[in-house]
């Protein structure tokens, strides 16, 4: 089947053209002026379905890099599926994601790769690939890091926080990026420091000081700035690349700066939440139904960070800098009802996460709205860099000849109210309740395939590919 895109804006990294879109199967084949007949054809009148983005932006399809779709976590689940969470993100213009296989202490890293493969497989609306979580750090788990190339996974992730579940200390990290160094992997690095945030939130408790709210200050923003330090120093010890995961504190920002400004492989991802959402507002939130227990919508870590310290317009600045390279989600929803509810009475027990995957690219978008960022700057952070961090771009995160046809057909003049009753997520609430976008996705395809337009939603489970990555493309 052919498909002409015709009458839009296409929009790249490196810039914006008028032009049409040419879709052959799957693949991009032409990218051509406006009513051209250069490939000896009317196209419009030859092609099996002209879609008319006349007054629009033509996008490629957005890459989340980080999401947790179906993760087990504080004894309970994320509540979205790969399939209710892939549809979602579809219907917010993105194409494709990269979730983590989990591997934990005393497990081997095959079975969780392995099992997170049987997770997905058959259930996913759009393309999707894996990190892999390295939770347990010995001879073995060391051993099937050098493996991982080969099954297409180019980047795993280790974690600062959480004693007891996932955390590394500084010998196991220093291994394990001595492994990613020779291999060529990413390192992912949520970095906090996990064993002073412990004493912190247990002093807290011990206070009376149960709210969401002190999840917040269990968390302050030196122990994201120290973790972040370290693993700097110890990616410069190793030569191993860094990419360091939900960057919340303009702190964290600096060190990550100064690495990059030393010409270091360093780079940091931030999320929609610590763009727009802070602790007194949300954290910090009561309403007639759940009083103070309200926050636990907005619970994630890193946590949301205070306005009134200048958080959120430092990642504004960093994503206009460069010294933040991604816009990522970290999407693991859960919801209030039998799963954040588990924290009543103790903010440690609330499991952590925000769900966003559907509205990551109109997040950003409103950035573009109000002179934040510029509209190529906005399919940078989305789709071309995700790409080409995560080995994928070539095929994913740009409109061109060769490349999937992952698009989006976006309407600057468009309308799009975020809340429970409109989005797709498989949540009993919005961590976005009431905001609204001057922006709306119109049409998103799918390796060519129509899979959202103004008549609905026509994916499918099982439409989604898993992806094999290459090595990062965004190294120095």
């Amino acid at each position: 089947m052919t498909i002409l895109i015709t009458g839009g804006t296409v929009v790249n990294a490196t810039g914006t053209v008028e032009a049409d879109v040419l879709i052959d199967g799957e693949t991009v084949v032409a990218v051509v002026a406006p009513g051209s007949t250069a490939l000896g054809a009317d196209l419009a009148a030859t092609a099996d379905r002209v879609i008319d983005a006349t007054g629009k932006y033509v996008v490629p399809g957005g890459v989340d890099a980080h999401t947790h779709m179906e993760l087990p976590f504080g004894g309970t689940a994320a509540s979205d599926t790969f399939e209710t969470g892939t549809t979602a993100a579809a219907w917010g213009g993105t194409t494709s994601i990269v979730d983590f296989a989990v591997q934990r202490q005393g497990e081997r890293v095959q079975d969780g790769l392995e099992a997170w493969h049987k997770r997905a497989a058959g259930n996913c609306a759009i393309d999707y690939a894996f990190h892999q979580i390295i939770g347990g750090v010995d001879d073995d788990s060391l051993a099937a890091m050098r493996t991982l190339v080969d099954e297409g996974i180019t980047s795993y992730k280790m974690f600062m926080a959480y004693p007891g579940v996932f955390y590394a200390d500084d010998a196991q990290i220093l291994r394990a990026m001595q492994v990613a160094r020779d291999e060529g992997l990413l390192t992912m690095m949520h970095a906090e420091n996990g064993p002073a945030i412990d004493v912190l939130a247990a002093q807290l408790v011990d206070q009376g000081k149960t709210d969401p709210y002190y999840h917040g200050l269990a968390r302050p923003w030196q122990l994201e700035e120290e973790a972040t330090h370290r693993a700097i120093m110890l990616s410069d010890l190793t030569g191993a690349p860094l990419y360091v995961v939900h960057v919340s504190a303009k702190q964290a920002v600096a060190q990550l700066a100064a690495a990059r400004d030393a010409g270091k492989n360093v780079f940091g991802e931030t999320c929609p939440q610590y763009l727009y959402l802070s602790l007194e507002e949300q954290l910090g939130a009561s309403s007639e139904e759940f009083g103070t227990f309200e926050g636990a919508k907005w619970v994630c870590s890193t946590p949301l960070r205070a306005r009134a310290e200048g958080h959120q317009d430092a990642m504004w600045q960093a994503l206009r800098t460069n010294d933040l390279q991604v816009v990522s989600t970290d999407h693991c929803p859960f919801c209030m009802k039998d799963q954040k509810e588990l924290g009543r009475g103790d903010f440690r027990a609330i499991p952590n996460g925000i769900g966003s995957v559907e509205h990551r690219m109109d997040l950003l978008y409103q950035g573009v709205v109000t002179g934040k960022i510029s509209l190529e700057r906005w399919v940078e952070l989305c789709s071309v860099t995700p790409a080409r961090m995560f080995g994928m771009y070539g095929t994913k995160g740009v409109i061109q000849p060769g490349a999937d046809a992952d698009i989006v057909v976006y309407d600057p003049t468009g309308l799009t109210t975020l809340g429970v009753r409109t989005h797709h997520m498989n949540m009993d609430h919005s961590a976005w309740e009431g905001f609204e976008v001057d922006g709306h996705v119109d049409v998103v395809l799918s390796r060519g395939e129509v899979v959202v337009d103004d008549a609905g939603f026509h994916g499918r489970a099982g439409h989604g590919r898993f992806v094999k990555r290459g090595l990062s493309q965004y190294l120095v």
